[in-house]
């Protein structure tokens, strides 16, 4: 009678007391290179935020180990290999890249790979769907819908949207091509010019003056390093400026869409409980960040000729209040 009545708290809570029979092992395994390796702190603490939230607790009833490896996909494939013999309840591996689909991993494997695409062109993303590997996961990939969504819902009446890019970098111009693609399903047209240089990119934005309604700042490395030129030229001309990421917004964009790391860990750390109380990952479908939130700058705004609505700042996951070209929390090295 007492072991049924000791039971019986854990089951009205809908965990099956098999869940905390025995303590879990979580192995997270993530790829140290100069883009990731900031951001790793706050992806593992998302981790811990969701497992906590879903009743494992460290030490209690579950083991948390975590192992940086060389940013270099075949060592990160070896690692996996590796700890996939000693046998975890899941491992987590932090990446950019997707992991070879040839591996042989113990079936019995559970593996779920956290995805630091960014801005990537969407043609990195294929293959990221569910398959017969043991492998699932979470991606911070943005779609340009709802990026496209945000000027259409601050910008009501623009129509004309101008890009700033390098032509000579392949990945932005797969970017633009992207962005006219979905600006053109949504009734909205591009215009662009080039900066084949970063020192290029106030010019460039000034040759747009006259023929757009906003601008729209995309992941190119000439224009992230000549930012404070670019939102000169739109506070000057009072055209909105939509940034990339909550960096490009502190530097004087007047909003942005961002899926933050600790949210992107939180997302996989939700996928992780639910492997750890008996889902294999075969059965959950990889997923792309379900959360993205919402940075402004009022000040910016202003500049723009730009007015944010009250529900507008209270949506805000973080108000800036002025503009800075100091580093913050948000800052991702650039490719």
């Amino acid at each position: 009678m007492f072991f049924a009545v000791a039971l019986f708290p854990l089951c009205l809570f809908g965990y099956p007391p098999a869940v905390f029979a025995q303590v879990k092992s979580v192995t997270v395994l993530a790829a140290a290179d100069p883009v990731a390796e900031a951001r790793l702190g706050l992806i593992r603490d998302g981790i811990r935020d969701a497992l906590k939230a879903n009743s494992f607790q460290e030490s209690k009833n579950f083991k948390f180990q975590f192992d940086i490896v060389q940013d270099r996909l075949q060592l990160l494939d070896a690692a996996l290999l590796k700890q996939s013999r000693s046998r975890p309840d899941v491992i987590v591996v932090v990446s950019a890249e997707l992991l070879a689909t040839e591996m042989t991993i113990p079936a019995q494997t559970n593996v779920v790979q956290v995805r630091l695409v960014d801005a990537s062109p969407v043609a990195q993303l294929a293959g990221w769907s569910a398959s017969s590997t043991p492998v699932t996961g979470v991606s911070n990939a943005l779609s340009l819908n709802k990026r496209v969504a945000l000027i259409r819902q601050l910008v009501p009446g623009a129509r004309k949207v101008g890009v700033i890019y390098n032509p000579a970098s392949s990945q932005s111009a797969a970017r633009v091509k992207a962005l006219q693609e979905q600006l053109t399903a949504n009734g909205m047209a591009m215009m662009e010019a080039t900066a084949q240089r970063p020192v290029d990119v106030g010019s460039a934005a000034r040759s747009l003056i006259s023929r757009v309604d906003v601008f729209y700042s995309l992941e190119d490395a000439n224009v992230q390093q000549s930012y404070s030129a670019l939102a000169k030229v739109a506070n000057d001309a009072k055209i909105p400026l939509f940034g990339h990421d909550a960096e490009n917004v502190r530097q004087g964009a007047f909003a942005a869409l961002m899926v933050t790391d600790r949210e992107l860990g939180t997302q996989a750390g939700r996928m992780v409980a639910k492997i750890l109380r008996g889902t294999k990952s075969t059965s959950i479908p990889p997923e792309i960040s379900l959360r993205p939130q919402l940075f402004v700058n009022p000040a910016a705004a202003q500049k723009q000729g730009v007015v944010l609505a009250e529900t507008t700042l209270k949506s805000a996951v973080e108000v800036f209040s002025h503009v800075s070209q100091e580093t913050s929390n948000h800052d991702r090295p650039r490719r």
